[in-house]
């Protein structure tokens, strides 16, 4: 976490205009309007917020911008939103949206340089590579596309090493065995990623409590997302500060 305060980092998986969360990936369910859910968690006090249109690629097809715009009219926090980039135009176009960094996922694995490109046109804190990784068999992680659906047959630490060399400002690891059960994030996974590189990582998949974030925030990741805990009514930001900051995590913004 390199001494830094960890940020809490709100996650709107969007799909046609909606907000959904599932289990696995898969099994989704309607969790609200994306734009009403921005506002409401940047009201709260969450430190940032990502953006993901979690169809957008397997329909090849950008992120809804007019919707994006519209939620940048009220947000005061950085935004980050991916789904369907696979150029520079795209990542122009989203930008123009109103986002402050962009999430490449799937065309980051299939074409490496636009990493590269994107780092150095806007900076490399402008380029949030997302990995959603799951545990295989043979006891390595293995890292997967299109929204946890094609193995690309990369493991980890490799993935991790070769992104930042070609200029990742910021991870967001997805465990796909952890995402939406609440069972805690896979910190194995965590402590591989931390040692992999010094970028800032946001760790995602599993948060079902403020004790998982305090166990994540231990293995030196800088930021957590969350969706599940925040979407169905268990906690919100400002509580999950509050308890953080009890058990002397350190958090951004610390309530008085």
């Amino acid at each position: 976490m390199n001494g830094l305060a960890c940020r809490l980092i709100p996650c709107l998986d969007v799909r046609h205009g909606r907000v959904v969360k599932g289990v696995h990936f898969d099994n989704l369910v309607d969790a609200g309007d994306p734009v009403a859910l921005a506002w409401r968690y940047a009201a709260e006090g969450a430190d940032e917020l990502v953006w993901l249109d979690v169809v957008a690629t397997v329909e090849e097809r950008r992120a809804a911008l007019a919707q994006i715009e519209h939620a940048r009219q009220r947000l005061d926090i950085p935004l980050t939103v991916g789904g369907g980039i696979t150029s520079i135009k795209d990542v122009r176009a989203i930008l123009a949206a109103g986002a402050d960094k962009v999430s490449i996922n799937s065309r980051a694995l299939a074409e490496p340089s636009l990493i590269t490109e994107v780092a150095e046109r806007w900076g490399r804190q402008c380029v949030v590579v997302a990995i959603d990784a799951k545990l295989e068999p043979d006891g390595s992680y293995g890292v997967y596309s299109h929204g946890g659906r094609v193995r690309t047959g990369r493991e980890l630490l490799d993935w991790i090493r070769t992104a930042d060399r070609l200029g990742a400002g910021e991870f967001l690891l997805t465990s796909i065995d952890t995402d939406g059960t609440g069972s805690g994030f896979d910190l194995p996974m965590l402590r591989l990623a931390r040692m992999a590189t010094d970028r800032p990582i946001i760790a995602s998949g599993g948060a079902g409590s403020v004790e998982d974030l305090e166990a994540a925030a231990a293995t030196g990741v800088d930021a957590m997302l969350l969706a599940s805990l925040l979407h169905f009514g268990r906690a919100t930001i400002g509580g999950i500060k509050s308890r953080l900051q009890q058990k002397g995590v350190p958090i951004r913004w610390p309530l008085s």
